[in-house]
């Protein structure tokens, strides 16, 4: 048996492995080189895990062009009995998901509970769809033959997967890849690989129940993403790369693709506004706005970064959200009543603060929190800026972390205006109680997503993404499972 040793407390450690997943076994690192996971809530290690090398990189890409063939043959009956096998898996471990992902990330253990519900689900709709991958026949139009429409899966993927949703950013990659019969390779984040490890044993589970060919899935942790996709990349047998992460990193791999023209999907940045109208029901507002910013401690791509709030309501907005806000419990997220945990690393943490601090410096009102606490951890407080001139970084610039910005606009035409302001368009929120202005803010928000009168918009049957510096493609529903398929015209008479 492979080594799943953590250095982790006994009562905190997981069940995960902690070397490469390699077409459907595990092994060390051909280097041996390891690196080590840390708990941002103690900064403590909790496993030392396989650093993958690019020739790991390159046999994962070996067995993948090998089970291609087999995999994309299949019968799209036998892809969706896989897919709901893994769901069965996935579901029967929650709590073992949900345990890592808390270790090694630092949510609180009901918000990992909940993503493990939600990731799952990316592979039941997956599952469900893969029998339903459309074509289309018909007459063509001058009348002298037929045209049948059919699509192929485009080929080995890579999956460069981000820290924040260790298990949901994956699974919605994963599950539109197998379904469309593509086999894929996984570039989990270095600061949380443990549950990417923890699902490779699962859909290796799956995989050899049904006899299907193991160098479909490959997980390969390390150290040096860059090096390993541009390796990859470098390969022309690589036919697509989807990402999730920072716009910079998007636009290299971008750039990289043109080679070899790699299909690409990019899911990068977001700076998403929450405009509340001046006919919004505030309580509804200051509920939703707390699921927007505080989810995942504000490490969410599509978490609202600035409200902008009507002048006649701002008031009874912000009292009402600051008294939900100092209602968080932060703490270590497996201690009970804890609503926010750590933030990923120090590194992060400072970048928030950092953010705060100039805010304050060119004007901003801190009301609460926006001072890093003594102690161990990388946590921060939840925090709230009133007043923050409109050339402040924290407007500008994406926050990933539990900090709100409160501005305020004349009317609602100006709002959206202002929140329109941004390279990004990822998510947009919006809260009006007229059916006018709410007809405005879904027809003006400029985003690749919406949301009218809540607070999380997240959905695997729908699509998710973006527009502008926020990238391109969409993950979820039947849009997502086209993003692995090429479309094939064929002329008959």
């Amino acid at each position: 048996m492979p080594d799943q040793t953590l250095l982790a407390p006994e009562h905190l450690q997981t069940t995960a492995p902690t070397e490469l997943w390699l077409a459907g076994r595990q092994t060390a690192s051909s280097t041996g080189k390891t690196f080590p996971v840390l708990d941002p809530a103690t900064g403590d290690v909790i496993a030392r895990v396989a650093d993958a090398s690019l020739e790991d990189a390159t046999a994962a890409l070996d067995a993948a062009v090998d089970a291609f063939p087999l995999w994309s043959a299949s019968s799209p009956r036998r892809r969706t009995d896989v897919l709901t096998r893994i769901f069965e898996l996935v579901r029967e471990r929650t709590e073992d998901f949900a345990r890592t992902m808390t270790l090694e990330m630092g949510k609180p253990l009901a918000e990992a509970r909940g993503e493990v519900a939600y990731g799952n689900e990316y592979f039941r709709w997956a599952a469900e769809e893969a029998v339903r991958i459309p074509g289309r026949f018909g007459t063509a139009s001058q009348g002298n033959g037929h045209m049948l429409m059919t699509r192929t899966p485009v080929g080995p993927v890579l999956a460069i997967t981000p820290w924040n949703f260790p298990l949901a950013m994956a699974t919605r990659k994963i599950a539109p890849a197998l379904a469309a019969g593509c086999p894929i390779i996984v570039k989990p984040s270095s600061d949380t690989p443990l549950t990417l490890l923890l699902l490779g044993e699962v859909i290796t589970q799956a995989f050899a129940e049904f006899d299907v060919p193991a160098g479909l899935f490959s997980v390969l942790p390390g150290r040096g993403s860059a090096a390993m996709s541009e390796h990859l990349m470098s390969d022309r047998r690589l036919r697509k790369v989807t990402f999730t992460g920072s716009t910079p990193v998007g636009r290299t791999l971008v750039r990289q693709s043109a080679e070899h023209l790699q299909r690409t999907s990019m899911e990068l940045g977001g700076n998403a506004p929450f405009v509340v109208a001046a006919d919004a029901d505030i309580d509804a507002a200051v509920s939703g706005a707390m699921v927007a910013k505080m989810r995942n401690g504000g490490q969410v791509c599509v978490a609202a970064n600035r409200f902008l709030v009507d002048t006649s309501v701002v008031e009874e907005f912000t009292t009402g959200f600051l008294a939900a806000v100092e209602g968080i419990h932060q703490g270590n997220g497996f201690d009970d009543g804890v609503t926010l945990g750590p933030v990923i690393t120090g590194r992060q943490r400072d970048e928030i603060h950092e953010l705060v601090e100039d805010a304050v410096a060119a004007g901003a009102r801190l009301l609460t929190g926006g001072e890093i606490p003594e102690g161990p951890g990388n946590f921060y407080p939840p925090t709230v800026l009133t007043d923050v001139p409109a050339d402040a970084r924290i407007l500008r610039e994406e926050i990933f972390g539990p900090v709100a910005t409160i501005t305020t606009f004349d009317s609602l035409e100006e709002g959206v205006a202002r929140a329109n302001d941004t390279e990004f368009g990822l998510a947009a929120y919006g809260y009006a109680g007229g059916v006018a202005s709410a007809q405005y803010l879904t027809e003006n928000l400029q985003a690749g997503m919406v949301a009218l009168n809540r607070g999380q918009l997240s959905e695997p049957a729908a699509p998710f993404g973006g527009v502008g510096q926020s990238g391109f493609g969409r993950e979820g529903g039947t849009e997502g499972i086209e993003e692995y398929l090429d479309i094939r015209y064929i002329a008959l008479p």
